[in-house]
């Protein structure tokens, strides 16, 4: 049984140190704002869910937290985004090494037109982080590794990243991610476009990623969020409604609005 406890709207494991502390985050595409005062506590090496309506926010913050928004024209961001205490949008942040701190997996696979070798290597290579060509394939096994998918692959490093199969694809980019070794993973909707067998292959990933990683998911699955996470969040108009603990969450929330959601009386 894990400890729980809450402390209004932020719920956090006791067990972990708080990897992300956002604070008072607000969020806008020009005029229009996406993210409503959000404040949450994301400890280090445990699955954070959010959870909710489709174009609520939530993929909007996930972005917050690597910066990913910072391409999109007209944005803006007020409050604070504190990994490892350190305000992520504080002037003179170096936004590259933030985002080999923190990494991402997109909800489509996206798997470049290379080698699946050459894939994982990619990150490593344009940042300089192996010394070696032995030190390089080593990474890119163990990432492979990581993502379990080396057994599946070993014998066609060398073949095209774009023959292997949606699953597959996914755990590539998974092990593309890792292969930098960020310290926070980021994951939009990872298994959306997957089917029951490979979405369980992800989800079993998932849950053995977090002994290395923070994991931070986005899913409209809410059976899934309750499989993988440890803590569950749901957003609801660019407002966070409520953070949890995941059994509690879906077993006594705290909030009439998540209780109608997670039963399906809207969404």
């Amino acid at each position: 049984m894990k400890p729980k406890f809450e402390i209004g709207n932020r719920a956090v494991l006791p067990s972990r140190e708080t990897k992300i502390a956002v604070e008072g985050l607000n969020f806008f595409y020009g005029r229009t704002q996406a993210l409503d005062g959000i404040t949450v506590d994301v400890p280090e090496r445990q699955v954070t869910a959010f959870i909710g309506p489709s174009g609520r926010g939530k993929t909007t913050f996930l972005r917050a937290l690597n910066r990913m928004n910072d391409v999109i024209p007209g944005t803006r961001v007020e409050g604070n985004v504190l990994l490892d205490g350190q305000d992520i949008y504080a002037p003179g942040t170096d936004v590259v090494e933030l985002r080999r701190k923190v990494g991402m997996v997109f909800q489509k696979s996206n798997p470049f037109p290379k080698s699946i070798f050459d894939n994982v290597a990619y990150g490593l290579k344009i940042n300089g982080l192996t010394s070696s060509k032995n030190e390089l394939q080593g990474r890119v096994e163990q990432a492979l590794t990581d993502a379990a998918l080396w057994t599946e692959v070993k014998d066609r490093l060398k073949s095209s990243a774009l023959g292997l199969s949606g699953g597959q694809q996914q755990r590539l980019c998974i092990a593309r991610a890792l292969a930098i070794r960020p310290e926070v993973v980021l994951m939009d909707e990872p298994a959306s476009a997957l089917d029951p067998i490979a979405t369980s292959k992800i989800e079993e990933l998932i849950f053995d990623l977090k002994k290395q990683y923070t994991i931070v998911i986005v899913t409209h699955n809410m059976q899934q969020a309750a499989r993988v996470s440890d803590l569950t969040a749901f957003f609801l108009l660019g407002k966070l409604i409520e953070v949890n603990t995941t059994e509690k969450m879906f077993t006594a929330p705290n909030e009439k609005l998540t209780e109608d959601y997670i039963t399906g009386r809207f969404g």
